[in-house]
C-alpha cells in the first residue's frame, strides 16, 4: 500500500509538471528577461541576442531590465562602438513588445536626468528589485 501511494504521488507531479509545462505553452511563447548592468557592449550583445530569439520565436515576452552602467544605451543620443545609434534598435524591438526597463536609483545616484531617457525606457524604482520580481513571476533569465 506504501508503494501504490508513492507511485500515485509521482503520477500526481509528474501529470502536474506536464500541465504547467503545456499550459504554458498555449500561452504562446516564452517569458524573457535581459539583464544589462555593465554598459553599452553588453547592451549590443543584448539587442542582438533579442533580435535573434525574436527572430525564432516572435511570441517571446521580453523585458530588458537595465541599471549601472547599463542605462547608458537607453539616454538619448547614445551609439554602439561604430557610431551606430541605439535608439533606432531599441525603437524597432519596442514595436514588436519588448519592454525596457531603467533603474531610477541608478538614475538619481549617477544624477542622470530621466528626461535623457529616448521613449521606449520606463523607469522601474530598482533594477534589482525588477529583476527580482520578474524572476518570480516565471521569467527565464539571461544575462548576454
Amino acid at each position: 500500500m506504501h508503494k501504490t501511494f508513492l507511485l500515485s504521488l509521482i503520477a500526481a507531479f509528474t501529470l502536474g509538471w506536464i500541465s504547467v509545462n503545456t499550459s504554458h505553452a498555449a500561452e504562446g511563447g516564452s517569458k524573457v528577461l535581459y539583464h544589462v548592468n555593465l554598459g553599452n557592449e553588453q547592451a549590443t550583445d543584448a539587442l542582438r541576442n533579442i533580435n535573434n530569439h525574436l527572430a525564432v520565436d516572435p511570441s517571446a515576452k521580453i523585458v530588458v531590465v537595465t541599471h549601472s552602467k547599463g542605462v547608458d544605451f537607453l539616454l538619448d543620443g547614445a551609439e554602439d562602438e561604430n557610431k551606430n545609434p541605439y535608439s533606432g534598435t531599441v525603437a524597432k524591438l519596442a514595436a514588436k513588445g519588448v519592454e525596457f526597463r531603467v533603474c531610477q536609483i541608478t538614475l538619481e545616484r549617477r544624477k542622470i536626468d530621466p528626461k535623457k531617457l529616448i521613449p521606449e525606457a520606463k523607469l522601474v524604482p530598482s533594477g534589482v528589485v525588477e529583476v527580482t520580481k520578474l524572476q518570480t513571476q516565471g521569467y527565464a533569465y539571461l544575462k548576454p
